[in-house]
């Protein structure tokens, strides 16, 4: 890991090394204990993973889908609580993204998944 952050420079040295255990923001997720993940949330996101390739599985090759659409599919439920699955949505993707496995689109055009900022749409690898 990279120094702690800049903001981190008016901290003594042992706050300085407090946060500095700590991963950014965007890798740390929703998970309040870093590095913690229990075996419901591993489900989940293995689901997750899942859903996407038969999703796309069942799509023209040209195709894509949503991640709202995997969540949809994953959740057990007729509310909106699928909204809640979005963000381990938009995580399996980019994990599939990094294996090779799908391309993250914006506007028809491929992102790199950590710079993606608001919808996303997800293909095969082309």
């Amino acid at each position: 890991m990279a120094g702690p952050p800049e903001w981190t420079a008016g901290l003594v040295p042992a706050a300085r090394r407090e946060w500095a255990r700590y991963p950014p923001v965007s890798q740390a997720g929703r998970r309040c204990h870093p590095g913690r993940v229990t075996g419901g949330e591993q489900r989940t996101d293995r689901r997750l993973e899942q859903t996407i390739r038969d999703l796309l599985e069942r799509r023209s090759p040209t195709a894509t889908i949503c991640p709202s659409e995997a969540a949809r599919e994953v959740y057990q439920g007729d509310d909106d609580g699928w909204r809640s699955l979005m963000e381990p949505a938009r995580r399996a993707a980019q994990r599939l993204a990094e294996a090779g496995e799908v391309e993250i689109t914006q506007g028809g055009c491929p992102v790199r998944s950590a710079e993606a900022r608001g919808p996303i749409r997800i293909r095969r690898l082309r």
